[in-house]
């Protein structure tokens, strides 16, 4: 479709948003306005616009329309002229919880793994892949300052971002003083718990007051919000350094941003995926101890697929999305990014719970505990993705259900029927958030304007229609918790999400994957080998919303099991 100037743009939002009828029906209208010279709609403009459209009323319904149209258009005007902060999200919260949905609120005492024999390296470095829990335990016992180990991550981070374009804001000064305030704390006895002192860095979509928070694109490059994300505050509560503002795509789209591409640790020819790029290579890389980063259909899940992270996808409701950009209200998740599946639950600890400002985060509790059974899981697997890989994707998912019937569990094939349906979630959403932007001319200032068109089209979504979707996404979400009832987690192999278009997904995996996404549902990627191409491969564990603890207890055994987590790319000196 060609570009519209911003008149005849807002013509057809308003109209759009009357719900009457398709496309053709506003630019008809506009059509006839601009040929009267007129800024209003007549009569005879609708009733033959109304026939070119296919669709037919009588006379006062018409006239009736007519006004309403016609008033419709002075209320967008003053509705367009109404500077909206950031902050600001529709007054209603999306839940993942259906009819009938049983969750666990009961709060349980939270316990970590213990860690025998953690020696310090000679060479500190040797220590940059390390499980934040192991970390936790060279810091706790005094074998390493935090700021030993935030000069390490800094000088790792500043020798390979040259090759990775992981990086957009370097936060030395304020790592290190952050690290250095952790030594004394820890020095006085007052240690926070274990990430005390672990740098780690935050996607660039997350803002930190003082820096700048690009969200990816020139257009923003040199803006600074005044304010921390209520993650950034949270994690600094914990103990957690700061240490990098790591790239994202712009607009969290992809892996490209206003300063390139990022690229995979494992083979840097190719990009890191997933608009948690940065986040994603930097952990995988050792050059931080776990990232954060976020997802509206992919972004968590993707990236860590290609550069062998393990990482959770908390159920939607989890953590407060509170200043951090904006693509979907009732889809954006905040996520650790981490080396082990436990590293994850320590995270998640210092970050789920409400926050008073993001009214879709729940007080359900987020329990852990490392000595979990999980012989005494009901564990699912989706038995057509499994047979129907190819190649080290395959060999090395078989080996994974191997490992996992070997931990004395019981696999249950799981059967998910397709729903097939288009979401206009988030289309609309990230239309109407980066509204101001799009309707204005600084999209010539992005790296990438041909995402335009995604943040401008969305405006012919009729009101109607979106709300439409969202009726169909709730019968989505009680087909998908009949499909699993059975069970508490299930396995799948990894792949692509479609981004809310089901009925273009290739087969069960794929529709599963976009379904338990739209839904809400947890799920943790977890690397299982390399494939042909000596890059990782990843199996995906899901679960039913707030079961978090759960898929990340299965998570660990596969990894305890297995052992692969412990492989690391290998970057030059």
């Amino acid at each position: 479709m060609r570009t519209l100037n911003n008149t005849r743009r807002r013509f057809i939002a308003h109209f759009a948003g009357l719900g009457l009828g398709s496309t053709l029906l506003p630019g008809v209208l506009w059509g006839q306005m601009n040929q009267a010279g007129q800024n209003r709609i007549t009569a005879e403009m609708l009733k033959s616009a109304l026939a070119l459209s296919g669709l037919e009323f009588d006379e006062d319904a018409r006239a009736a329309m007519v006004r309403e149209a016609n008033r419709s258009l002075d209320r967008y005007e003053k509705l367009r002229a109404l500077h909206i902060p950031d902050d600001i999200s529709p007054p209603f919260h999306f839940t993942p919880v259906v009819p009938g949905m049983v969750v666990d609120r009961t709060l349980r005492p939270f316990r970590i793994s213990t860690v025998r024999s953690v020696n310090r390296p000679a060479n500190l470095e040797d220590a940059a892949h390390w499980s934040v829990r192991r970390l936790a335990e060279l810091i706790r016992s005094r074998q390493v300052t935090a700021l030993e180990l935030t000069r390490m991550y800094l000088g790792r981070l500043h020798r390979h971002n040259a090759q990775l374009n992981c990086v957009v804001t370097f936060l030395d000064d304020l790592g290190l003083a952050q690290a250095a305030e952790a030594d004394r704390e820890i020095a006085a006895g007052k240690y926070r718990g274990p990430l005390h002192g672990i740098p780690w860095g935050a996607k660039d979509i997350i803002a930190v007051k003082g820096y700048a928070t690009t969200w990816g694109s020139g257009a923003y490059k040199d803006r600074i919000i005044e304010t921390d994300a209520t993650v950034v505050e949270m994690l600094r509560e914990a103990g957690a350094v700061l240490v990098a503002k790591l790239t994202t795509g712009e607009f969290a789209h992809g892996d490209r941003h206003h300063l390139g591409q990022t690229r995979n640790p494992w083979n840097p020819s190719h990009g890191s995926s997933g608009s948690s790029a940065g986040p994603a290579a930097a952990t995988a890389a050792g050059c931080v101890a776990f990232g954060i980063g976020t997802e509206t259909a992919g972004s968590l899940l993707s990236p860590s697929w290609v550069c062998g992270v393990t990482t959770l996808r908390p159920t939607f409701g989890r953590v407060s999305r509170h200043g951090i950009m904006v693509l979907s209200w009732t889809q954006d998740r905040v996520g650790p990014m981490c080396r082990y599946a436990e590293d994850c639950a320590l995270v998640m600890q210092a970050m789920a719970r409400p926050d008073g400002r993001d009214l879709s985060v729940t007080d359900i509790p987020f329990n852990w505990d490392a000595r979990l059974d999980v012989r005494g899981l009901r564990v699912g697997f989706l038995a057509d993705g499994f047979e129907n890989a190819t190649g080290h994707i395959k060999e090395n998912g078989r080996k994974t259900l191997d490992h996992v019937r070997a931990l004395g569990v019981k696999l249950t094939p799981v059967d998910v029927p397709r729903f097939p349906y288009y979401t206009a979630a988030l289309s609309v959403e990230k239309a109407v958030f980066h509204s101001e932007f799009f309707l204005s001319s600084r999209h010539q200032q992005m790296a990438r304007p041909d995402l335009a068109a995604g943040f401008r089209a969305p405006r012919l979504i009729s009101a109607v229609d979106y709300l439409v979707s969202q009726r169909a996404r709730t019968m989505m979400m009680m087909k998908l918790s009949d499909a699993t009832v059975d069970v508490d987690v299930w396995l799948s192999i990894g792949t692509h999400s479609k981004a809310g278009v089901i009925e273009e997904s290739d087969g069960p995996t794929q529709w599963h994957s976009e379904m338990a996404n739209l839904a809400g549902y947890p799920a943790l990627a977890v690397p299982n080998g390399l494939n042909e191409a000596g890059t990782p491969t990843s199996i995906t564990i899901y679960g039913r919303p707030f079961a978090d603890g759960k898929v990340l207890a299965l998570g660990k055994a596969c990894q305890d099991a297995a052992g692969f987590h412990r492989q690391h790319p290998k970057l030059p000196a």
